[in-house]
């Protein structure tokens, strides 16, 4: 993976200078990633710009479910699914399981958008491997099924909207890492990569692990659990207790977003430092702020999109690419008033929306 992963290190350079308006009829063309043979990670990848449809034939009518809706990060993709839905003129409703231990919820809400008449699902998955008989049922239907975001095993899928988040991490552990090459000085780690068993959790767990190896960085703990802010403030205090002396936090951005009030009252902000490995507006202010060293971006609002556009052109019949994702990169200090924020955030006063008519 390693090799693999510096191989592409490159890719994304032409995404942190690319600026543009990512506004509801304009976000378009995207630098992405395209994977072939597609669903496989460690699949060659070669760069192209995405332009999606510019009107659907008809209002289809698209399902979309999500792990849940508790942090800015869902809500990102949310309005990346609700805009590209309304510019294309079809409908969607959006069902949340609640968290991420609620696989069953999740299943059972996808079955209920299938029976009333959903003509196409897009699933950001609670388990990699755990929707693999749903999948199988909904495509035997001769429904389309577009993974967005987090992974599904199932080689049954019409499409996949997603990254890597071994990647995620790695990138995330390799900007670190530059910082404390060995012999440099030890230094104590800890990181909350999120909730445990899921497929997005365990890659980024190894990208980042794989990514810190050979530095001096010493990952002293590693805490899993569910990306609500009060379980990840609870994991973050329990670590403090044991490893009083730690340099970096890292981990979930509601992981990081909880760490800056609680470093700030225990008069620990000079002493610790924060990086997330995925990008919220609470890390986008903390960076800003100089209370977050980094974090990379997925473009998750982008995602969004892309399985929307995936889902109608699948319905209508047209070209199109099986497995996408957009260009990662990191956000620092260096282009954090630069990057294209329309693409990985929510705009300001976007409230959670679940259906478009």
């Amino acid at each position: 993976m390693k090799k693999l992963i510096k191989s592409l290190a490159f890719v994304g350079a032409a995404a942190i200078c690319w600026v543009g308006s990512a506004s509801a009829q304009d976000w378009y063309p995207y630098p992405v990633e395209v994977w072939d043979p597609p669903f496989d990670m460690a699949s060659p990848r070669t760069t192209f710009d995405y332009v999606p449809l510019e009107k659907a034939e008809k209002a289809w009518d698209i399902c979309v479910s999500f792990p849940h809706m508790k942090d800015a990060y869902w809500l990102a993709v949310d309005y990346g699914v609700v805009a590209e839905s309304e510019r294309l003129g079809v409908k969607m409703q959006l069902v949340e399981a609640g968290g991420y231990t609620n696989l069953n919820t999740q299943i059972s809400q996808i079955e209920d958008c299938v029976a009333r008449g959903a003509e196409a699902v897009v699933i950001g998955a609670i388990s990699f491997d755990g929707m693999n008989n749903l999948v199988s049922e909904i495509r035997a239907k001769g429904i389309p099924v577009i993974d967005v975001i987090k992974g599904i095993s199932s080689p049954e899928l019409s499409a996949k909207s997603l990254v890597s988040f071994g990647e995620m991490g790695y990138k995330a552990g390799e900007y670190i890492a530059k910082l404390h090459p060995a012999g440099s000085g030890k230094v104590q780690v800890a990181w909350f990569p999120g909730p445990p068993g899921a497929g997005w959790v365990e890659a980024g767990n190894a990208g980042f692990q794989e990514a810190v190896s050979g530095s001096d960085i010493e990952v002293v703990e590693t805490k899993y659990g569910d990306t609500g802010k009060e379980i990840q403030l609870k994991l973050v205090e329990d670590t403090l207790e044991t490893y009083p002396d730690i340099q970096y936090i890292v981990g979930t951005s509601p992981t990081v977003e909880a760490s800056i009030s609680l470093l700030r009252s225990r008069g620990l902000t000079d002493q610790i430092s924060l990086l997330a490995y995925y990008f919220t507006p609470g890390v986008f202010r903390g960076i800003q702020r100089g209370q977050v060293l980094a974090a990379p971006t997925d473009s998750a609002v982008i995602q969004g999109r892309v399985a929307i556009d995936q889902a109608v052109r699948i319905l209508e019949g047209k070209d199109y690419h099986k497995h996408v994702g957009p260009a990662l990169y990191v956000i620092d200090p260096e282009n954090i008033n630069t990057f294209d924020r329309g693409s990985s955030l929510a705009p300001d006063g976007f409230k959670p929306t679940f259906t478009v008519n």
